[in-house]
């Protein structure tokens, strides 16, 4: 296995983690939430701003992990019943204009998150900068991007007509 293939399973292994342990976070979150109304009668301060990072986390760097498993929203009802050849070129091109509208997205994520740091923003009850938890916002676009181009590249380079790195279109069997 080359150092590309080691980072990519590296990322993909964090990408993992991140996303499990968002999920396990906002349920403890909005669990733990109720039964703290239930019992004392006061909910936490903190289990929303915890919440928000949770949900920020799980969809932006869910980007990535969604495109390199083919498990991403797509509506392909045209590319079902188109022949080979245009399924093939399809293939190519529509990984090619989702790779660049995210990466023009990450560009703005990231402008938005540089003057949000510039103004020092804090959440409300942990007085957390709010650009960390922004951070992850260009990152998983960026992520996302790239794994779009590998999907594109795979189907430069294959005969096969690949929806994702890892995944191979069968509906031609």
């Amino acid at each position: 296995m080359n150092i590309i293939q080691k980072v990519d399973r590296g990322i993909m292994k964090v990408e993992e983690w991140i996303l499990s342990y968002s999920v396990i976070l906002i349920a403890v979150m909005v669990a733990g939430n109720v039964l703290s109304r239930a019992i004392t009668g006061k909910s936490w301060a903190f289990a929303g701003e915890i919440s928000e990072f949770a949900v920020i986390l799980a969809t932006f760097m869910g980007i990535s992990y969604a495109a390199r498993k083919g498990r991403h929203i797509s509506m392909s009802a045209f590319f079902d019943v188109a022949p080979p050849k245009i399924r093939k070129a399809l293939a190519i091109f529509i990984p090619a204009v989702t790779a660049i509208i995210l990466f023009v997205l990450a560009y703005y994520a990231y402008g938005y998150m540089s003057t949000v740091m510039e103004r020092g923003r804090v959440t409300m009850a942990l007085q957390i900068p709010v650009w960390i938890l922004l951070t992850f916002i260009p990152l998983g676009l960026t992520l996302g991007g790239i794994q779009f181009l590998r999907n594109m590249w795979i189907n430069i380079k294959e005969k096969e007509v690949y929806l994702a790195t890892e995944k191979k279109d069968y509906s031609e069997n």
